[in-house]
């Protein structure tokens, strides 16, 4: 499948071999490894992934799935879409790989594909892992819970977190309060991120991760929500000081700290906010009434 499978998102096949009993398949070389190992593996003296590059992340792995939804003919449901399966090459530009669970998406009258569930503990839409019907709401569920990984750093099923050892059964009672979002910020961030974006980023995760496939966004709109997110970086503001005296001969100057200021950025972030929350209003309507919905 994947030799007919050609994006800058998706890990290229660049050959195999097939000799006596050895049978390999030989990929580009993606020189920092997986999501995983740099959300859930990070050494005390390494810096964790900062929010722009998390960011650029979400959104380069939205794009190759919505290729694989949308562009790819015959369109092809990834079903093993995991931070494991989301390979960094030396700019941490994301690539989809490893799709040997991957199907070809329904044709016809068909809205599904009925197939042997498998998939990763944690990332497996409830649907799907109750009937078995495969769909591309399916993966948008698991891209829900990647984009959860990217925003809190934890992992999708964490067998020593007790109680709390699935991610998103822990997070779906805070995605109905809005005063509990920052709880949501990877600590490992220590407040570098800004507080609009990390809102949207959060109400995108919750979007995907609805119980009712029909409510889930589709690729595209995935793809359109995380190029906003990712055009907006995070900036630290900038201390500077100010005299507040004046020089007199003789005399040191007195420093006060103070805030660049930032009415102008405040007014526009509200702006941006309303914008988006208009904006997914009326996509969710749409995806209820259309029939591409129930895909």
């Amino acid at each position: 499948m994947l030799s007919l499978l050609r994006h800058s998102n998706l890990v290229n096949m660049i050959g195999y071999c097939a000799e006596g009993d050895q049978r390999l398949l030989v990929y580009e070389y993606m020189a920092l490894g997986s999501l995983e190992s740099h959300l859930h593996d990070v050494s005390p003296d390494e810096e964790p992934l900062d929010w722009n590059t998390r960011m650029m992340i979400a959104f380069g792995a939205a794009k190759g799935l919505n290729y694989l939804h949308h562009e790819a003919k015959p369109s092809v449901i990834y079903r093993d879409l995991k931070s494991s399966n989301i390979l960094l090459d030396e700019g941490f530009r994301p690539k989809l790989s490893d799709f040997g669970l991957a199907k070809f998406g329904p044709t016809g009258e068909q809205s599904y594909v009925a197939t042997r569930v498998m998939g990763t503990q944690g990332y497996c839409a409830p649907e799907y892992a109750t009937s078995g019907k495969l769909t591309m709401r399916s993966d948008i569920y698991s891209f829900g819970v990647v984009l959860l990984e990217l925003i809190t750093g934890r992992r999708a099923y964490d067998d020593n977190g007790g109680p709390e050892k699935h991610l998103v059964e822990w997070a779906r009672p805070m995605f109905r309060d809005k005063k509990s979002y920052p709880r949501f910020a990877d600590p490992r961030l220590k407040g570098c991120y800004p507080g609009t974006a990390l809102s949207n980023a959060i109400e995108l995760a919750a979007m995907c991760l609805r119980e009712e496939p029909r409510q889930r966004p589709n690729a595209g709109h995935i793809v359109e929500a995380l190029k906003f997110l990712s055009s907006k970086p995070y900036t630290p503001k900038v201390s500077i000081t100010v005299n507040t005296t004046g020089m007199e001969s003789g005399d040191s100057p007195k420093e006060t700290p103070a805030i660049l200021p930032q009415e102008s950025e405040r007014e526009r972030a509200v702006a941006e906010a309303k914008l988006w929350g208009e904006t997914w209003r009326q996509r969710r309507q749409s995806e209820q009434s259309s029939p591409e919905g129930s895909k």
